[in-house]
């Protein structure tokens, strides 16, 4: 399978400490491949346009993935917790864990 390579920046410190930022991390371009719990995956943001956002899979759903920052502090990430569930036809691309 031919698959794509994306450089994804790492932007703020929702990742940390897994990723600081400014971290480039190497991605496959999302094709519908399995995604895992605890994979990486890179999505639109659901509510604000032109916004990309990388998160950590904690769980898989009927209806999407429920997704996290890997930071401790509940408010250094914004993620499912604030917009629900992220439709896979939104992921970008994605990093196994």
């Amino acid at each position: 399978m031919d698959s794509s390579i994306l450089n994804v920046k790492i932007i703020g410190d929702s990742m940390w400490p897994s990723f600081k930022d400014g971290d480039i991390i190497e991605c496959e371009a999302y094709t519908k491949q399995e995604i895992k719990v605890a994979d990486l995956v890179v999505f639109l943001h659901p509510f604000k346009q032109n916004v990309t956002c990388v998160k950590r899979v904690k769980s898989i759903l009927e209806n999407g993935l429920f997704v996290e920052g890997d930071n401790p502090d509940p408010l250094a990430s914004e993620d499912s917790h604030n917009f629900g569930v992220v439709k896979k036809d939104a992921i970008i691309a994605i990093l196994k864990s």
